[in-house]
């Protein structure tokens, strides 16, 4: 039997966080490491298992798969979350690559000063409306299917699914204007294997808080 993949990270969102979501969609058991010390990460590095001195890190089929993208990319791929053809794949990679940009604005928040969270809320909220969530929903509007490429989930779907949710988490309104978008998250929140890892208990990370924070501050020394 295969070993589990393993993921090591710190105990929270971060950048493991839709890696987390792409293996629980795909069905897929996994352990997790978290790092809480500095000397854990200075291990990792010493035995040579960073790459770029950087986690995330997954060991998974023999290797040791570090960077974030190159991760998500390898588990579409071989868990068939990742188009029927080149074409499919790049659509893929264009909507992944947006939500993308769209989560790292609120990860990022929890490093920035208290003072200011009020206006970042603001500034991802407004992103969010006005930039990202009218492309999906046009994309959904124009072909008509329930999943954003070939009809089929893909990383697309769940990745989108997992940038809705962290926006209301700041505004739980933000999807009144998008009716389709309502819809797709419905029906994607009930795939069986996202419904579970949505319910109470699973491997889902919480919102960041100031205990996460420093141990990221202080095993990364920033």
């Amino acid at each position: 039997m295969a070993a589990k993949p393993k993921l090591y990270y710190f105990r929270g969102r971060g950048r493991m966080e839709s890696i987390r979501w792409l293996l629980a969609a795909a069905g897929v058991e996994f352990e997790e490491e978290f790092i809480e010390q500095r000397e854990q990460y200075e291990k990792l590095k010493k035995e040579g298992r960073l790459l770029f001195d950087q986690v995330p890190l997954v060991e998974i089929d023999g290797m040791r798969l570090t960077q974030t993208r190159a991760i998500l990319s390898y588990l579409a791929a071989k868990y068939n979350l990742y188009g029927k053809d080149l074409k499919e794949t790049a659509r893929i990679n264009m909507y992944a690559d947006g939500t993308l940009d769209l989560m790292m604005m609120i990860a990022l928040m929890a490093f920035k000063p208290p003072e200011e969270k009020e206006e970042n809320i603001a500034l991802v909220v407004k992103s969010a409306k006005n930039r990202y969530f009218p492309v999906f929903e046009k994309i959904l509007k124009d072909h008509g299917e329930d999943f954003l490429v070939g009809n089929k989930l893909s990383w697309a779907d769940i990745q989108l699914i997992e940038a809705i949710l962290m926006v209301e988490e700041l505004n739980a309104s933000v999807l009144s204007d998008f009716p389709r978008l309502k819809a797709f998250k419905a029906k994607i929140s009930n795939v069986p294997t996202i419904k579970k890892f949505l319910q109470p208990g699973s491997q889902r990370k919480p919102p960041p808080d100031s205990h996460y924070v420093e141990t990221v501050r202080n095993v990364l020394q920033f």
